[in-house]
């Protein structure tokens, strides 16, 4: 750490100002951008798509028990991009993507059949709106309606399974290979740092700086406050997976007592 200070305190008397980034084996210089000029310099923590495949090798999606047949057809949707395809629009649309869901709500199309869209019961109005930085609830609801999520531990989705608003109800549980999602949809992703849909047991700050993307993501920083298994709450991919049964590495009707039914294996 001494060098790094050192390193600091020489790059202070430079006349072009300098970013330090980290990666996984120590700094390199990095020029920040004009426009950034009249910032002190600063210790930049960054995320390589490496050490997210390395330190989370498997990603976990929760979907209505009954949905494989439609993911098969149609792929990992988004609220929105379903609403997209099952031509939902007008009033039933913006209540489905702006406002709190106390249930699930079915949609029907002529081509695409049924669809369940999952409630948002974690979520609380009141709680949610103190919350909010930067955007009305409207806002902020439409941001997580276009997003398909993923939970990066077995921990996580545990504890996801085992909350009162599911434990009494099957769910389709999808493990995909985050390699290749990664490979394939990088442009896309963005981490949270929370659970980002729920304000159940602590109603944290949350707004647009919410999703980061890969590159831009404090890992560092969240890994020596809460230990690397935590250091990241979700990574969600905007609006739609449509190749996810390529990258499917098993599929099951999961509860929260522990039973499994096997859907599909690779």
């Amino acid at each position: 750490m001494s060098s790094v200070v050192d390193s600091l305190c020489t790059v202070a008397f430079m006349a072009l100002p300098l970013r330090f980034t980290e990666r996984r084996h120590g700094y390199v210089l990095d020029q920040i951008p004009p426009a950034e000029h009249h910032r002190s310099l600063i210790l930049v923590a960054i995320m390589e798509s490496s050490e997210l495949i390395n330190r989370f090798p498997r990603l976990f999606h929760m979907a209505h028990a009954n949905a494989w047949p439609g993911i098969l057809r149609d792929g990992l949707l988004s609220t929105s991009a379903l609403l997209d395809i099952f031509d939902v629009e007008g009033a039933r649309r913006r209540a489905i993507e702006e406002h709190l869901r106390s249930s699930y709500e079915v949609i029907t199309h002529p081509d695409h059949g049924s669809a369940h869209i999952r409630d948002n019961k974690p979520l609380n109005r009141g709680l949610l709106e103190n919350a909010l930085e930067d955007l009305s609830v409207e806002e902020y609801l439409r941001l997580l309606n276009g997003k398909v999520f993923f939970w990066l531990t077995e921990k996580r989705l545990s504890t996801f399974l085992d909350a009162r608003a599911f434990r009494n109800d099957p769910h389709l549980v999808i493990t995909v290979d985050t390699e290749r999602l990664v490979d394939t949809y990088e442009d896309r992703i963005t981490l949270s740092p929370i659970n980002s849909g729920a304000t159940v047991y602590r109603a944290v700050p949350r707004g647009t700086t919410t999703f980061q993307t890969i590159a831009d993501y404090d890992f560092e920083v969240r890994r020596r406050s809460r230990g690397p298994a935590e250091a990241i709450a979700e990574l969600a991919v905007e609006y739609a997976v449509p190749d996810v049964v390529e990258i499917t590495l098993l599929v099951e009707i999961r509860r929260s007592a522990g039973d499994r039914d096997l859907v599909f294996a690779r």
